[in-house]
């Protein structure tokens, strides 16, 4: 395909791609009334096209079109108030409380302590959440007041970490965040951004193709969760996006700290960056000692930077509320089944119960044991992406935005078809959204997260179909070389490359084993990272 078709055919993608987004989130706009299903589909075919074509366009008119496509559906995004989620009035409120100086986690959004705070952007009679004089009057002990609000479980504590609520204290200080939803989405719309951004740099800097920051950029779920609902997930995301590349090319102990601090800092902002842990862990000191020392060190070095960030953000509100710290996690996984072991969908097909969570637990024991015993040491973002799409398949949630992570993730390893656990997330979400089924409601998570699995499966035995035969390639091509050899063309058997002939260069672009157009790596799997990556990234 022409270079200038190539390009305008991928301006027509986008284009097509933000204005189903804006439909998603201004359904007003959309005369036909169509379902959302069909507006999601038609968006992730059009994200899914973009970036396929954008593998062959030059590098520099490709991370142009991935920071303005991004930027654009950002913007299209961010253009309505949330429509599908509003944990955001969550986190204006706690950016509120933090703001007159009193620990979010100290008091529930209606107790009696926090009536001063009220205003009418939050609590007013035609909210969604009501706390009746009735319910008031039967749990004295709650000194709760009554009223209606928008914050959705008004009766109990905030469930985010303290990263997060610093993020919350920080967006109540930009304009407008007492009267609109506005700055806060534009604050996650932002990040998402910047997110881009440092896979744009990052990925250069460890000799991988920039171009998969597109996966990222223009991902459907990026632009809705991001700039519509402005869920904190993408903080997380972004946060763990710069420890993964700070330690998957860390050669010092001081980048290694300053990597463990990183991901201590992405599980203090939500706790999912959590699953990137065995992969991180996976890979011994250098320069090496001996193994099995190298790798203790390693264990030791990252679990105590990343502990120890984790310990410091927690202190002052423990030392300021005690064991309130902890929040409406317990609460969480009792409301939504994980400890009663209904909500595992898949595993529900074959156990329930305490079983399922016994099942749950193995599972995702043996994933974790895996990736840290067989995690590529120079990219820990392979294991990562095999541990969190295992979490998604085996608790099935019901959250879309929970994929955030794993969609960043798959920018860094390149692999695409891992995003379909990122769009069966809202085939889950469907039926808050509007549609009528027609398979039983067990089914769901089924669907949602099994095909999925079945997906994966597929592309990694396409890739193995793909390898052997470029081996069988190589194969033919080192006989060819031997015979030019033997006839005098050329010693390449002895070691010297010919003078005649194409020979790659790292300018040249060549296929990643990934499917992805990569820079050549002028040293070879082994030492590449050693050469490509400076000292910082």
């Amino acid at each position: 395909m022409n270079a200038k078709i190539r390009v305008a055919t991928i301006c027509l993608a986008l284009s097509a791609l933000t204005g189903l987004v804006l439909l998603l989130v201004r359904p007003s706009l959309d005369p036909a009334r169509i379902r959302p299903l069909a507006l999601l589909i038609g968006a992730w075919l059009a994200f899914i096209t973009a970036a396929w074509l954008l593998r062959k366009v030059p590098l520099r008119s490709a991370i142009a079109l991935i920071l303005l496509g991004g930027l654009a559906v950002q913007l299209a995004a961010l253009s309505s108030p949330p429509t599908t989620s509003n944990d955001l009035y969550r986190y204006i409120w706690d950016g509120r409380v933090q703001a007159a100086g009193i620990d979010p986690y100290a008091y529930v959004p209606t107790a009696s302590q926090l009536a001063g705070l009220r205003e009418e952007f939050l609590f007013h009679p035609g909210a969604e959440y009501c706390i009746s004089q009735s319910y008031v009057a039967s749990h004295p002990a709650a000194d709760l007041t009554a009223g209606c609000t928008r914050i959705n479980r008004p009766t109990v504590p905030t469930i985010y970490p303290p990263v997060a609520e610093a993020y919350f204290l920080a967006v109540h200080y930009l304009p407008g965040s007492d009267d609109s939803t506005t700055p806060i989405q534009s604050a996650a719309a932002g990040v998402a951004l910047l997110t881009t951004v440092l896979l744009l740099f990052g990925l250069r800097r460890i000799g991988r193709d920039a171009r998969t920051a597109a996966l990222w950029s223009w991902c459907p779920t990026v632009a809705l969760e991001a700039g519509n609902s402005a869920h904190v997930d993408v903080v997380a995301a972004g946060i763990a996006a710069a420890a993964l590349l700070v330690l998957g090319s860390a050669r010092t102990t001081r980048r290694t700290v300053l990597g463990g601090v990183l991901l201590g800092l992405a599980i203090a902002t939500k706790v999912t960056p959590v699953l990137t842990v065995p992969a991180v862990l996976a890979r011994g000191d250098d320069p090496p000692r001996s193994p099995r020392g190298g790798r203790r060190r390693r264990w030791l070095t990252v679990s105590l930077a990343m502990g120890g960030a984790i310990v410091a953000v927690y202190i002052p509100h423990v030392a300021a509320v005690g064991s309130k710290v902890i929040g409406f996690l317990p609460g969480y996984l009792q409301q939504n089944g994980y400890e009663s072991g209904q909500r595992f969908g898949i595993i529900g097909l074959f156990v329930t119960g305490w079983l399922a969570t016994v099942a749950a637990v193995l599972i995702l024991g043996a994933v974790a044991l895996a990736v840290l015993l067989f995690t590529d040491p120079d990219r820990p973002w392979r294991g990562a992406v095999v541990m969190t799409a295992a979490a998604l398949a085996v608790a099935t949630p019901a959250y879309q935005w929970y994929a955030l992570l794993l969609v960043m993730l798959v920018a860094l390893d390149g692999e695409p078809e891992w995003l379909a656990f990122a769009a069966g997330a809202y085939y889950y979400a469907e039926p808050g959204l509007g549609r009528a089924y027609v398979i039983p409601q067990r089914l769901h998570a089924v669907v949602a997260y099994g095909i999925p699995v079945l997906i994966v499966a597929a592309g990694w035995l396409v890739r193995q179909a793909l390898a052997r035969r470029g081996a069988r390639g190589a194969l033919g091509a080192l006989g060819a070389l031997g015979t030019l050899g033997t006839l005098g063309a050329a010693p390449v058997l002895a070691g010297e490359m010919p003078t005649a002939g194409v020979v790659p260069t790292q300018a040249d672009p060549v296929p990643d084993w990934d499917g992805w157009v990569s820079p050549a790596d002028p040293v070879g799997a082994a030492g590449s990272h050693e050469v490509l990556v400076a000292d910082e990234v």
